[in-house]
């Protein structure tokens, strides 16, 4: 049982949400964050942000005048515009979760050219690049101030 703490509206909120942060994409061969899996993972790993997530989804739904996955697509649209016109932290956590879980899926990771599998302990290969673009940030003066 998930540990979230959120009502069955705010729930079918966050879904229909997340289905328009990450829509489907027939080109990609890949679903969209409100699908089966990927959303129960979302709602698995929302305890750490609870609070912001519920704030985050409090205000879509006053935003939108009641329950968000009630209105009709076009108007979905225009409320999730306007939500991530307002923007802030609970916004931002929401997203966060919702990405996050998105690319642990292993259809979207083989979609990405990625073999599904953790980090660790194979490593994964990355291209070397030419770190002499690091020497300008490297030769400017600090841009903090030393506390002693």
């Amino acid at each position: 049982m998930p540990n979230h703490d959120l009502t069955a509206e705010q729930i079918r909120d966050l879904r229909a949400l997340a289905g328009i942060i990450i829509p489907a994409s027939s080109a990609y061969g890949v679903p969209s964050a409100d699908d089966d899996r990927i959303f129960a993972d979302i709602l698995r790993s929302l305890a750490r942000d609870r609070d912001d997530i519920s704030s985050a989804l409090a205000h879509l739904a006053r935003l939108a005048g009641g329950a968000f996955a009630d209105l009709e697509p076009q108007r979905r649209l225009e409320v999730a515009a306007a939500f991530r016109e307002a923007g802030g932290a609970p916004l931002a956590a929401l997203v966060r979760v919702v990405l996050l879980c998105y690319y642990r899926d292993d259809r979207v990771m083989r979609s990405l050219g990625q073999e599904p599998r953790p980090p660790f302990p194979k490593g994964h290969v990355v291209e070397q690049g030419d770190w002499s673009l690091l020497d300008p940030v490297r030769a400017r003066k600090p841009m903090y101030r030393v506390v002693e």
